[in-house]
């Protein structure tokens, strides 16, 4: 039987695994309380926000959520690296059990946020 794919973000969430669902629901928070303007909905089968363009979205892989965002620079992810989170060109990967990095994140979202509204 074919699976269903999630079409809101609150599907999406629901349907994951109850070790990476804390983290989402932080991750969906503070994207929702940074930009209350942004719109939650699912492209390439993850959460993705947009707000005048791509604000932010984040997945789930096997052992970490996955939060992405364009704005990230090479000073927040040093930032980010020396506080123990793996990070990528765009991406911040949160284990499981560990602390969303909430300063950062936000201030991301309102850097990208400014950037979208150019």
């Amino acid at each position: 039987m074919k699976e269903i794919k999630p079409r809101t973000v609150d599907e999406f969430i629901d349907r994951s695994p109850a070790v990476a669902k804390e983290i989402m629901l932080k991750l969906r928070e503070l994207i929702e309380t940074t930009e209350p303007k942004a719109a939650g909905g699912i492209k390439w089968n993850v959460p993705i926000y947009n707000y005048n363009g791509i604000l932010a979205g984040f997945s789930l892989a096997k052992n970490h959520v996955s939060f992405g965002i364009d704005s990230l620079s090479d000073e927040v992810r040093k930032t980010l690296e020396a506080k123990g989170y793996k990070t990528g060109k765009k991406t911040i990967q949160i284990k499981f059990g560990q602390e969303v990095p909430s300063s950062e994140i936000k201030q991301l979202i309102k850097d990208q946020s400014k950037l979208n509204e150019l």
